[in-house]
């Protein structure tokens, strides 16, 4: 009777521990999975796919909207500094062209009533100030900087969309602390000499 007793009470006990453990495990599990939940909720949040289509868009329809979408308001300045930059060569190139093109058709229709045939002082000279070889090397210089004016306006125009899309792609990477790659430099105190090199720091 009392082996009876004693093998029922350690049986109880048995059970007890078990079904104690079994709730401990399940609660560790919906911890450990809320945790897990949180993050992937935190990282989906925090991570825009879209993000940087957006900003390339905006730039494109008007140039530094992609920046003020990033919050890189200090860059906007400077695409608009380039492009009026651009837009400012491109128009003197054209009208110096113009000049000399307006000048160079009088010149074949033999006129001799151009502005080159003209002084500062608005005192009309014998011999033009430019001959007709240089009228036509002037339209061919202006032309090419003009083209040239042009090219780099556009492409300024292309930079201030690709740093947009760039910029935005860059915002959503990882860059706290934790994950860094910096230079160091360092004095050695032995022998004071200094010691220059590259520090990758990576903490779970």
């Amino acid at each position: 009777m009392p082996n009876k007793l004693f093998i029922a009470t350690l049986f109880s006990l048995l059970i007890c521990c078990l079904v104690t453990a079994q709730e401990k495990n399940n609660k560790e599990e919906e911890i450990t999975n809320a945790i897990v939940a949180d993050s992937i909720i935190e990282i989906k949040n925090s991570y825009n796919p879209l993000s940087p289509a957006k900003a390339a868009f905006y730039s494109a329809v008007l140039p530094g909207l992609g920046q003020a979408y990033n919050k890189r308001y200090w860059k906007i300045p400077l695409v608009y500094g380039g492009l009026a930059t651009g837009i400012y060569f491109y128009s003197t190139n054209n009208k110096e062209y113009n000049r000399y093109r307006d000048a160079y058709k009088s010149r074949l229709a033999g006129l001799t009533t151009d502005e080159f045939y003209y002084d500062a002082e608005g005192v009309q000279l014998t011999t033009p100030r430019v001959s007709t070889d240089g009228l036509q090397r002037g339209q061919k210089f202006y032309k090419k900087n003009k083209e040239i004016s042009l090219l780099v306006t556009l492409g300024i125009y292309a930079l201030n969309i690709i740093d947009a899309n760039v910029d935005a792609h860059l915002m959503q990477f990882n860059v706290d602390e934790n994950l860094s790659l910096a230079p160091h430099y360092r004095i050695n105190e032995i022998d004071a000499t200094s010691n220059l090199g590259l520090t990758l720091n990576f903490k779970f």
